[in-house]
């Protein structure tokens, strides 16, 4: 296995872990774990389009699901941005919210750094 192979496969389980634990806080109402979890699998998923589209989806549903509609009507036009634009440019590190500026660059977590990097 090639050192591409290896690490698209860690960034594959780190995003899996998030997404599942996103998941089970959003079972348990726990929004602000729910999100903090897709926040970081957004970080791991920015360059793989149907991942990083995933990650809108589920922000749209968590924040819906709290009645944060400003945060479920922020998701919309990131997940079609997502679609068009996670393999030509994406802003490193960005969080994904939409009370963030969606075209920030932000501090990457020091434990995906190597992930992403």
């Amino acid at each position: 296995m090639n050192f591409l192979t290896s690490k698209e496969s860690m960034v594959k389980d780190a995003y899996s872990r998030e997404i599942s634990l996103a998941h089970d806080a959003l079972r348990r109402r726990d929004h602000g774990v729910c999100f903090a979890h897709l926040e970081r699998a957004h970080v791991l998923a920015q360059r793989r389009t149907l991942r990083h589209t995933h990650v809108h989806w589920l922000m749209l549903r968590a924040g819906l699901d709290q009645r944060d509609y400003r945060e479920a009507a922020g998701q919309v036009p990131r997940m079609i941005a997502s679609v068009l634009f996670s393999r030509i440019w994406i802003p490193i590190g960005n969080t994904g919210r939409a009370r963030v500026n969606a075209l920030k660059p932000m501090r990457v977590p020091d434990d995906l750094r190597d992930l992403v990097s």
